[in-house]
């Protein structure tokens, strides 16, 4: 490509002043002196460097290194573990695409699907250890972005667990699944309690993996305007969300696990569309906290086994919430135990020494317990 001498990066070729090459005032040509003669060498090769280094191609460091480079708010360049499909589907009179991963067997197939519900911090592709287990004990696994995560799309209305037990039901009618074990982290716990009560023929099991909901936030945390939760949000760093990550999870997970959470928070903020994106991130912090599910647990008539870290006490909301209340809550484990002593079939189990992230800070353990679970039901 041709490019032209003016100031390319920075560069500015030496003017050259007015001397014997010129013609003098009176217009009669003047021989150059020698001493002129000689400098022109010098003045041909200063430009010929000038001429190469506008040509030449930037520096390597110009160019954005891939891990920190911004992504749009549907993470388009982040890799998943397993191919991408989508589901159309609308929200907020607004065409949307439901993001799903689909991941046939690799051991003997045993003729059943697994659904994974995911967290709100997290993408699907963090289920990436489970689902390597499951598909090798023959089960089919579904893990979607649920709207307004992942790779799926942002709807800017307000969030219901209804509208995306509705959704769950859309996917499984379009992949022509009519019953359907069921495997949910944190947030995903409470949709996943919402879908057993919504569409009980549609779910075999549960397994909940520390899913918040185990209180109603309500009696502790006030109402938070949604101006006042977008500042938060939007004005939180990465050292900020990674000090948040392991203090509120207790995380036992080790930093470069962490990171790649941190990472995609952080290249989320370049795109065009963050504002959105940080709009429909609160929009589900305000259903976690309106729409309870604690009442409905016993309720629940599928087997239902809870898989808590004895170290979380995870509580949404409790920066919020009075100094005195905010050391009751997140008693995880044992309202685990508790709900479960109410249901029709419900267990709850403990690991001692893990935080929120189960599955990834005691992968074999909580893979052992789901399958043995899954296996049984």
């Amino acid at each position: 490509m041709r490019r032209t001498l003016p100031q390319a990066r920075g560069y500015r070729p030496a003017r050259i002043a007015s001397s014997a090459l010129c013609h003098p005032a009176d217009g009669a040509p003047r021989p150059a002196s020698p001493g002129v003669l000689m400098r022109v060498p010098a003045l041909i090769a200063g430009l010929a460097a000038g001429l190469a280094l506008i040509l030449a191609p930037p520096p390597a460091r110009a160019q954005p290194v891939a891990g920190d480079a911004p992504l749009g708010i549907g993470l388009e360049g982040f890799p998943y573990p397993y191919p991408v499909r989508f589901l159309p589907l609308s929200r907020d009179h607004e065409a949307q695409r439901l993001a799903y991963m689909d991941v046939a067997p690799v051991g003997q197939p045993n003729g059943r699907t697994v659904v994974l519900l995911h967290g709100r911090n997290f993408p699907s592709s963090y289920w990436q250890p489970v689902i390597t287990a499951l598909t090798g004990a023959g089960y089919r696994v579904v893990a979607p972005d649920q709207l307004g995560f992942g790779k799926s799309s942002k709807p800017v209305g307000p969030f219901t667990f209804d509208a995306m037990a509705a959704d769950t039901v859309a996917l499984l009618d379009a992949l022509g699944l009519e019953r359907v074990d069921v495997v949910a982290h944190s947030m995903g716990g409470m949709l996943a309690v919402r879908l057993a009560r919504n569409a009980p023929a549609r779910v075999n099991s549960l397994v909940l993996e520390a899913p918040i909901g185990l209180e109603d936030y309500r009696f502790s945390v006030p109402p938070v305007p949604n101006a006042v939760l977008l500042k938060r949000e939007g004005e939180l760093t990465a050292d900020a969300y990674r000090k948040q990550l392991v203090t509120s999870y207790a995380l036992t997970l080790p930093p470069e696990a962490i990171e790649p959470f941190v990472s995609l928070r952080e290249r989320v903020k370049g795109s065009g569309e963050y504002p959105r994106w940080l709009q429909s991130f609160v929009n589900s912090y305000v259903a976690i906290w309106g729409q309870p599910v604690v009442h409905e647990i016993p309720l629940v008539v599928a087997p239902t086994l809870f898989v808590m870290g004895g170290l979380d006490r995870n509580a949404p909301g409790k920066p919020f919430a009075p100094p005195e209340l905010q050391a009751k809550m997140g008693d995880n484990a044992g309202h685990a135990r508790a709900l479960a002593a109410r249901m029709a079939n419900g267990r709850a189990e403990v690991i001692e020494g893990v935080g929120h992230l189960v599955h990834m800070e005691a992968t074999d353990r909580f893979n052992a317990l789901a399958l043995d679970f899954l296996n049984s039901h």
